[in-house]
């Protein structure tokens, strides 16, 4: 019976080891607990996860911060030089800090990009999200759509569909004068039942009703609830899509607290690294991300930024990323939180995962 048992796992271990010398810039961990969700035990891993986060979730109250903790791009914004210049180049209002009494640069907008202090391209800060947890730090990225391009890449691995090409996987070197910022992409499309399309071509069908962040060939990148169908229409050069909407109309999703439509993840009300990204009313793409969220909350944390319409994107300590460079060449990058774990010089070398990359116009 045993030597039965062992010949059953052969094909496991085959399995396994195959996947674990596959090129890949993930920990060998990380790699074990994704094939294992592969591989039939999604449910337990989602479950050992949920427990573990629920454990080690932070308890409310305590003391609070005495600073934020840094953000090492941050520069000062160059004064505005005449109204005239306001009226022509929008800028986001700082945002309220919501515990009181704020800490300095708390919501405050700062340049990353040093050569367009004057009217930047990019704008992050950070701040306490939730007065019942007081030592959370949320960080936020404001895209200027009128100074920025922002392009999908596909991943090494991720959309697991059969594309041509794949492409560099990587931000190409040729474009790296121009890179401002680089974000993580959402959930592996298994676990988001989502479309993925590039080039003009859907190669996952799309999904009608479930949030997509899509570019347009006038430039214009939005994020909505897909109508479109299975395919994308001339006008479309990519859409990625993830889970539904959970803001719309400036509100958060009803079905936040208790729906269904995370079920195939950690869930809504698991504390644990969040992204998301929108857009506000002016059509500028707003990032954030957080530890220790819910989606509820991350949407909050949206809204707060000024998003009208967003979306979550990956989850988890390992997936969530945004970082910004200081100079063109993509020279002295940073990531939006220190907390963040991946490397800042992610995205610069092949990625797993496919990632968005933006650029200076």
């Amino acid at each position: 019976m045993i030597m039965a048992a062992l010949i059953c796992l052969v094909p496991a271990l085959v399995s396994w080891v195959h996947a674990m010398t596959m090129p890949s810039n993930s920990s060998v961990s990380i790699r074990t607990v994704e094939w294992l969700r592969d591989n039939g035990a999604r449910g337990l891993v989602n479950k050992v996860e949920s427990i573990y986060y629920s454990l080690t979730a932070p308890p409310t109250g305590g003391p609070g911060l005495k600073a934020l903790p840094g953000q090492p791009n941050a520069i000062a914004a160059a004064r505005v030089a005449s109204a005239r210049y306001a009226r022509l180049h929008y800028r986001p209002r700082n945002l309220t800090p919501v515990i009181q009494p704020a800490l300095p640069g708390e919501g405050v907008w700062r340049a990353t990009f040093a050569p367009s202090v004057a009217n930047p391209p990019i704008l992050v800060t950070s701040f306490r999200p939730d007065p019942n947890y007081p030592r959370l730090v949320a960080g936020v990225a404001w895209l200027n759509h009128n100074r920025t391009s922002t392009w999908l890449y596909p991943g090494r691995q991720e959309p697991s569909v059969s594309l041509p090409a794949r492409g560099p996987e990587e931000v190409p070197v040729r474009l790296r004068d121009r890179l401002v910022a680089t974000f993580n992409s959402g959930f592996k499309l298994q676990d988001s039942g989502g479309g993925f399309a590039v080039g003009g071509h859907a190669y996952a069908p799309l999904k009608d009703g479930l949030a997509t962040i899509v570019r347009y060939k006038s430039g214009r990148i939005d994020v909505r609830a897909w109508t479109g169908g299975p395919d994308v229409p001339a006008s479309v050069v990519y859409a990625r899509q993830n889970l539904p909407l959970i803001v719309n109309h400036g509100r958060p999703n009803p079905n936040l607290s208790d729906g269904p439509e995370w079920g195939a993840t950690l869930g809504n009300a698991v504390r644990v690294w969040r992204s998301g990204v929108g857009v506000d009313r002016h059509g500028n793409l707003i990032y954030a991300a957080a530890n220790d969220q819910t989606v509820g909350s991350l949407a909050a944390i949206l809204i707060h930024a000024g998003a009208v319409r967003a979306m979550e994107l990956d989850i988890n300590s390992y997936w969530t990323s945004l970082i910004t460079y200081r100079q063109p060449g993509a020279v002295d990058h940073a990531n939006l939180l220190a907390a963040m774990t991946r490397t800042s010089s992610r995205y610069l070398t092949v990625d797993d995962r496919d990632f968005f990359a933006v650029y200076v116009r």
